[in-house]
């Protein structure tokens, strides 16, 4: 029911809602010859592996570290189904939180610098993260999950951004339908089981750690800065010309 208003309320946000004016500068529709699908598979191939490889880490990142850590605390840890829930519930909290810090993050810093910090943690802590929630200790339980949900909840809002800017703004919804889409689904739909399988098969309980880790690592090795420039402030017709230097 909360799901239906806020649809029905972004659904009124969005109808009064103006274009950006990056998209009002766009061309109309067909001026171009090709349409925008057939445009992105011929020259945003480059961009796609880079969204599929963003989408995919955050897929990873998200599905691993909160919508299976249930499931993972009942089958590993013994965690009841009360506790267990009432873990994810409290990293679907943080995830809400750390979301906008990380956004803002990347819009000082970069995309890249941003996403490099979020995927250097998503290799160093997963797997001590999950080592943590082995243990019989609520409180070690939800700091596993706690410090999870901000390294996911961080990948998650820089690579919002990051993923939309690696199209020209014409080819930009062929581009993430193709790319973030189908790395959504491979990653995000498989993730889970995949973890939980390797963990029955192998009996190592940080498994799922390792597989964040491992997905950080392929996708941050070549990522270009994609974040708009910080233009220096001009000077205004009344600054004050500078005086000239004493030789």
């Amino acid at each position: 029911m909360f799901g239906a208003l806020l649809a029905v309320t972004v659904l009124i946000a969005r109808s009064t809602m103006r274009e950006s004016p990056a998209f009002e500068q766009q061309p109309p529709p067909g001026a171009e010859g090709a349409g925008p699908l057939m445009t992105t598979l011929r020259s945003q191939r480059p961009a796609l592996y880079r969204t599929f490889a963003i989408s995919a880490l955050g897929s990873v990142t998200y599905y691993v570290g909160i919508s299976y850590v249930p499931t993972y605390l009942g089958a590993v840890s013994g965690f009841s189904e009360s506790d267990a829930l009432w873990l994810s519930t409290i990293a679907a909290l943080v995830v809400i939180v750390v979301t906008p810090f990380a956004g803002a993050l990347s819009d000082r810093a970069g995309r890249r610098p941003a996403l490099t910090l979020f995927g250097a943690l998503a290799v160093i802590l997963p797997p001590a993260m999950f080592g943590l929630m082995t243990q019989s200790s609520f409180a070690a339980a939800r700091t596993g999950a706690v410090v999870l949900a901000c390294v996911a909840g961080g990948i998650s809002a820089v690579a919002a951004s990051a993923i939309a800017e690696q199209f020209p703004v014409a080819q930009r919804l062929s581009g993430l339908a193709l790319g973030a889409t189908a790395a959504t689904a491979l990653f995000g739909g498989l993730t889970p089981y995949a973890s939980q399988v390797l963990v029955d098969s192998t009996g190592w309980a940080l498994i799922p750690g390792a597989l964040v880790a491992a997905t950080a690592l392929a996708v941050l090795r070549r990522l270009p800065e994609t974040a708009p420039a910080v233009r220096a402030p001009q000077p205004g017709p009344l600054a004050p010309e500078p005086e000239p230097q004493s030789r």
